[in-house]
């Protein structure tokens, strides 16, 4: 049972005790007719009113030291809180403080176990380095002695380098350049393909190419007509028998008369191509193009322009 349910039962019981007073001095049976003789209906009157106003200021009194219970419990529980806390609040306290002394000794132990490790290391390294410089200083002389011999090697193989490249110089000299070069080709459909020039050299690049200089080429056959070929310098590729001409470039064939910078001919498709600043010329007109295409099975020209948008010029006489 609560503090609180013990004060209502004593406001209880002092209430009952009081009407029982009130009942055994008024409304007792001896002196019932004596007192209804002597009290007026004032004094009843005033008697009830004086009997309300005590029970309306007990209830008061009663509601008062409830709240006033109430502000109590709360704050007993609040102290009880704030006690439980604190004594929470010291029992973590000591506990981190044993915690921080167990670390430090740990630390310690740990302290004295890595100074020794560590001595013992230093020695072991110190040894280490010792042995280590030793043979450092002993790999230096063989290392400075190695180089010595080295550097006399370089100095022979440099000067057998030096001889044996005047040696392949001259040779390819002599090997390189070929005068008044001719060669000759025929394909599958009787096409004959010449091929004169007044020297030529191989390729540095590419052996089975043949760079050659104030060329002529001659394109015949026994059915169409003959195309003639002039430049300053075309390269000739002994394996494929391709062949590429460059620089002021002239084509001749039939009564047209072609100039360009660059002329390729590629046997394996019987194609030929003249292309970059082209100019043709026959007896009625005068052309700008962006490349001609020769078909040297049909011998068909075929003339375009550098591309879709510019249109070939004709100017004739």
């Amino acid at each position: 049972m609560s503090f609180k349910s013990i004060i209502q039962i004593i406001i209880i019981l002092i209430i009952i005790f009081i009407l029982g007073g009130v009942y055994f001095k008024y409304f007792s049976p001896e002196k019932a007719n004596i007192e209804e003789e002597k009290t007026t209906k004032f004094e009843n009157e005033e008697f009830n009113q004086e009997l309300e106003n005590r029970i309306t200021e007990l209830e008061r009194k009663n509601e008062e030291l409830e709240e006033e219970i109430e502000n109590k419990i709360k704050n007993l529980e609040k102290e009880k809180l704030e006690i439980e806390k604190k004594e929470a609040e010291k029992k973590l306290i000591e506990a981190e403080k044993k915690l921080e002394a167990e670390k430090k000794l740990l630390d310690a132990e740990k302290k004295l176990k890595g100074e020794k490790i560590i001595e013992n290391e230093k020695k072991h390294i110190e040894e280490k380095k010792l042995e280590a410089e030793k043979k450092l200083i002993e790999a230096e002389k063989k290392l400075i002695e190695a180089e010595k011999k080295l550097e006399e090697q370089k100095k022979l193989i440099e000067k057998e380098k030096s001889v044996t490249k005047k040696k392949v110089e001259k040779k390819k000299k002599i090997k390189n350049i070929v005068k008044n070069v001719e060669y000759t080709s025929t394909d599958k459909r009787g096409n004959k393909f010449k091929l004169l020039a007044s020297s030529g050299k191989s390729n540095i690049n590419n052996n089975d190419l043949l760079d050659l200089e104030n060329v002529k080429g001659v394109i015949s056959s026994d059915k169409r007509d003959t195309i003639y070929i002039a430049s300053d310098f075309a390269q000739y590729n002994a394996s494929n028998l391709n062949s590429k001409f460059y620089q002021n470039v002239i084509i001749n064939y039939q009564d047209k008369e072609i100039i360009c910078e660059n002329f390729d001919i590629e046997m394996e498709s019987n194609m030929a191509i003249a292309y970059n600043n082209v100019i043709i010329t026959d007896p009625k007109s005068v052309m700008k193009a962006g490349e001609v295409t020769f078909d040297l099975k049909t011998k068909n020209i075929s003339i375009n322009p550098e591309n879709k948008k510019t249109k070939v010029e004709v100017v004739t006489n």
